[in-house]
């Protein structure tokens, strides 16, 4: 009991679709950062010259109202102009970030849509669970990873800062364009490491998330057989549904009777029909085949039906035995049947 009640078994594909199902996929927060990150510099650079374009335009803009009475109106133009630039400016970028946010989970676990974790939960707010997952093991996991993240980042900025404080002296003698774009290359190195640094700690992140989730949906043997035999069904309700498929191939094999050319019986236990079409197939064909009541039942259907009845026990039993309901006879079988279907296509003025 001690060793079913452990979580030792791998999770099953249905508790993976499961656990997908309820929207509780394995979701990295450093790798989505990371991701958005990347789609948000190169966003940011690629749209470097509409921004500045945009905000020459509000710099000229104020410029003109310099020496204009500030009135109510004035003041309500101004702060309308200054809030259509900055929206014109920051939504396209807030829009395709958003979208970027949004790949990024697609890329780690594919596209999910469920309603499942907004469902109320009552359990959710109770205020005693709530403590216990505050000091979990989880929590202090998380914790000290966040921590971990921000004094690495924290630590490589602050060492390129004071590389960067020492050039200072030079770089005061610079022209203004050429003090710009020695600022722009340090920022652009600073987000380059910054960028390579979050991509290991995303990695690093990617696989303790997967680990930690497959943990969590680890199984017991005694989950894996109870799922088993859920998937499986009930053995009751599963002879019932064979019983009832059985009948039905049973009415199927009756209702194929009346076409046959010849029942072949031994004569009380046994009983085979055959039908034979020489313009469509090779050999004849057993389209049903019985025993006792079943074989009763054939030989009552044909006889309603004006089928020739013939009794020859090895055959009917060997046919019974060795031959497949819709399907030819082995051609081991070819001469006894043929002498048969003579007999009877002889009786019927038929050629064989």
């Amino acid at each position: 009991m001690a060793d079913d009640a452990e979580k030792t078994e791998e999770p099953s594909s249905k508790k993976l679709e499961d656990a997908r199902k309820e929207g509780n996929v394995p979701k990295s927060q450093d790798t989505a950062t990371f991701l958005t990150l990347v789609v948000a510099v190169v966003v940011v650079y690629f749209a470097t010259s509409f921004l500045t374009s945009r905000i020459e335009h509000l710099y000229h803009y104020y410029s003109a109202m310099i020496g204009t009475e500030i009135t109510p109106k004035v003041a309500y133009e101004i702060g309308l102009t200054t809030l259509k630039e900055l929206v014109f400016m920051v939504i396209p970028l807030s829009a395709v970030v958003a979208l970027a946010g949004v790949l990024a989970s697609v890329v780690q676990f594919g596209f999910i849509f469920t309603t499942k974790p907004l469902t109320p939960n009552l359990s959710k707010i109770d205020p005693i669970k709530g403590l216990g997952k505050l000091f979990s093991m989880k929590k202090v996991i998380e914790g000290v990873k966040i921590t971990a993240k921000v004094a690495i980042v924290f630590a490589v900025a602050f060492y390129y800062l004071i590389q960067d404080i020492h050039e200072l002296p030079t770089v005061i003698n610079f022209s203004l364009e050429h003090q710009i774009a020695w600022l722009v290359e340090k920022i652009i190195m600073l987000v380059a490491i910054m960028l390579m640094i979050l991509f290991v700690l995303a990695m690093i992140d990617l696989a303790i998330v997967r680990m930690q989730y497959t943990k969590d949906l680890m199984m017991s043997k005694q989950e894996v057989k109870d799922e088993y035999k859920q998937m499986e069904g009930d053995p009751q309700v599963k002879a019932r549904i064979k019983r009832i498929q059985m009948e039905m191939a049973q009415k199927r094999m009756m209702a194929e009777v009346p076409t046959a050319d010849v029942i072949i019986t031994n004569p009380t236990h046994y009983a085979v029909a055959l039908r034979y079409h020489k313009d469509k197939e090779n050999a004849p064909r057993v389209i049903a085949k019985g025993i006792d009541s079943m074989a009763l039942k054939i030989k009552e259907i044909g006889r309603e039906n004006d089928i020739q009845i013939v009794e020859n026990p090895p055959l009917a039993r060997e046919l019974y035995a060795k031959c497949h309901i819709d399907e030819l006879i082995p051609e081991n079988f070819y001469q006894a049947v043929a002498e048969v279907l003579a007999f009877v296509f002889k009786a019927q003025n038929k050629n064989v």
